[in-house]
């Protein structure tokens, strides 16, 4: 009788385990997609995971439109103002002598239009046309600039956020500071006039509304 060595397998039971998890070689690797989760979670610490950005912030984008006192007195006809078409384009007629105007009662409406009109919308080319038209109003008009220090409210938050907006040229020259096209200077231009011509509460509103403003009167 002869007797034979014992079978022994060539792989364990163990290793065999482990291969039957591989990938088979005939059949491709699927990779799993990397999933998008927010941040600041128990997510964001699994594997194969890529936090979400923060969102921005959108502080310089259009403020949407809000029902205002001048858009209601507006439609409603209060106005003494129409809009006349002539061969030459539109025009702005008063239909009462305007020295005979109550600006005290017009004057909070229209600039309340301003800041919806022309402010909210952020755009650098329509704030430097409010701008100019603010200080021409300021500036031709007694007491105006005085009248005006209550309602800094509704003007000076959106001259506080574009008011070191400068652009970077680096070795460039910027066109828009020759023209007076460039915001953060009007801003600070508009904001001296109101200073100046706003008595002697003018200063303190506006540091209030903006911090950075340094006086051009006491410095």
């Amino acid at each position: 009788m002869v007797l034979l060595p014992p079978c022994s397998p060539d792989i364990c039971g163990k290793d065999f385990r482990s291969s039957l998890k591989k990938p088979s070689p005939n059949y491709p690797h699927k990779t799993r997609k990397c999933r998008i989760v927010p941040a600041f979670t128990i997510q964001s610490m699994q594997k194969n995971t890529k936090v979400l950005p923060p969102p921005k912030c959108g502080v310089f984008d259009p403020l949407p439109p809000k029902p205002t006192m001048f858009r209601r007195c507006y439609q409603r006809g209060e106005f003494p103002v129409c809009i006349e078409f002539t061969t030459s384009g539109k025009r702005l007629a008063w239909k009462v002598p305007i020295e005979k105007l109550d600006f005290h009662h017009y004057l909070p409406m229209f600039f309340d239009g301003l800041a919806e009109d022309a402010l909210a919308t952020k755009r650098p080319t329509v704030l430097c046309h409010a701008l100019k038209c603010i200080q021409m109003l300021v500036t031709g008009c007694d007491r105006v600039g005085e009248a005006l220090v209550p309602y800094y409210r509704q003007i000076l938050p959106t001259l506080n956020l574009f008011k070191d907006r400068n652009r970077n040229m680096g070795s460039g020259i910027d066109h828009t500071t020759t023209r007076g096209e460039n915001v953060a200077d009007l801003i600070e231009d508009t904001l001296q006039i109101l200073e100046r011509y706003g008595g002697p509460d003018a200063f303190i509103n506006i540091k209030y509304m903006i911090p950075t403003y340094e006086s051009c009167v006491l410095n």
